[in-house]
């Protein structure tokens, strides 16, 4: 026999999924007066919406808000009465170690490590849940007894930690994710160097929230990069519409005016492909590829580095905007041979820098890491 349903349909939620099935910037996560959080109508947009002329309404501002923000902030701001227990029996060189490995709720940890690393980390990477609808994220509200807890979630972590199921249906679907990964990101801030950097992965549920809340936190001004990455290859037959190959990873900068250039080591591939060149200079600075001398339009306007440069033809070569070294260090680079000129196809002569695989003295070039990372599954 089905089970028979013991409660009428809730009209009011199927009014405003109604409604935003026609408008759906009109339907939002909204608190309300006892404290719960489900969708709603936003009235004053959806006047709006079905208006010719402009609607008075609240004052207009550039903002990022949800319910649970200020919540949000007080949680990451108040102090908690805990502490680190070392675990000697499960280390490695526990009086020597350089090293760190930290079990335990994130949220308290983060708050922990302020006394003794506040400002002197210089690397963070974050691989927070992605919001799905079947992940979990950590419950950061207090307010409720265990018992309370266990009947409305029953769920925990493997050390006890408390964590709730966010699914679509939960009207609090992207307020409760911001909220959580947002006291993290405060705390992890203060915990970087002035040169700082974080990396935070992340999909396309919560990419454009997580990029707002950064703005915020980190300033939008420090924005480093989002890195594409390619996660896998080929595949798809349970995708409904594109096949999805790639994940993001956000890199922001505690102060990007004191960020140093961040480089990374070749790769052979990369040098066999670029390097393949070779001069009088081979045995001590190893191959080389070459790049035009002519600056591109993105470089100021500087009459300083407007002259000729005679080819080895004795003809005199002008650049049709600027070059980018000045004279005195094209004349350095002529004197060492570090200059190539190159016959274009209407015959006239191009001049290109020496880029080697190893500097004067010896140390093998590096280069700027790409913002698209391949992953080939083993």
């Amino acid at each position: 026999m089905n089970k028979l349903k013991m409660h009428s349909p809730n009209l009011t939620q199927d009014n405003v999924a109604r409604i935003r099935e026609l408008f759906p910037g009109c339907v939002t996560e909204a608190q309300g007066e006892d404290g719960s959080v489900k969708l709603a109508v936003d009235f004053d947009q959806l006047r709006q919406e079905l208006a010719d002329s402009i609607i008075e309404g609240p004052q207009e501002r550039f903002q990022l808000n949800w319910p649970g923000k200020r919540e949000a902030l007080l949680t990451a701001n108040a102090p908690i009465a805990k502490t680190f227990r070392p675990c000697r029996e499960e280390s490695v060189v526990f009086d020597t170690t350089q090293n760190l490995f930290i079990e335990g709720d994130n949220l308290d940890a983060l708050k922990l490590l302020q006394d003794t690393y506040l400002g002197k980390i210089k690397m963070i990477y974050i691989d927070p849940p992605y919001n799905t609808g079947n992940d979990f994220i950590y419950e950061d509200d207090f307010a409720e007894d265990s018992e309370e807890f266990l009947l409305r979630s029953n769920q925990k972590d493997a050390q006890g930690n408390r964590l709730i199921a966010n699914t679509e249906a939960n009207g609090r679907f992207h307020s409760d994710w911001m909220s959580m990964i947002y006291s993290r990101l405060k705390l992890a801030r203060s915990l970087l160097r002035d040169d700082g950097l974080i990396f935070i992965s992340i999909d396309d549920g919560e990419y454009q929230n997580l990029r707002k809340i950064c703005d915020e936190i980190f300033g939008e001004d420090n924005f480093v990069d989002n890195i594409i990455w390619k996660k896998r290859y080929g595949g798809g037959a349970k995708e409904k519409f594109l096949v999805s190959l790639h994940e993001y990873t956000l890199v922001f900068a505690k102060n990007i005016d004191a960020l140093e250039n961040i480089y990374v080591p070749l790769t052979e591939e990369s040098i066999k492909r670029y390097y393949t060149q070779k001069d009088e200079n081979f045995s001590r600075r190893g191959p080389y590829r070459t790049h035009p001398l002519e600056a591109t339009k993105s470089m100021g306007e500087r009459k300083n580095l407007v002259f000729p440069i005679s080819g080895p033809d004795g003809n005199e070569i002008l650049p049709q905007r600027q070059w980018l070294w000045s004279k005195e260090r094209v004349a350095e680079a002529l004197a060492k041979g570090e200059l190539e000129f190159i016959k274009g196809r209407d015959g006239k002569l191009t001049v290109h820098t020496k880029q080697y695989l190893r500097d004067e003295d010896g140390t093998v070039r590096q280069g700027k890491p790409f913002s698209i990372i391949s992953f080939v599954p083993c």
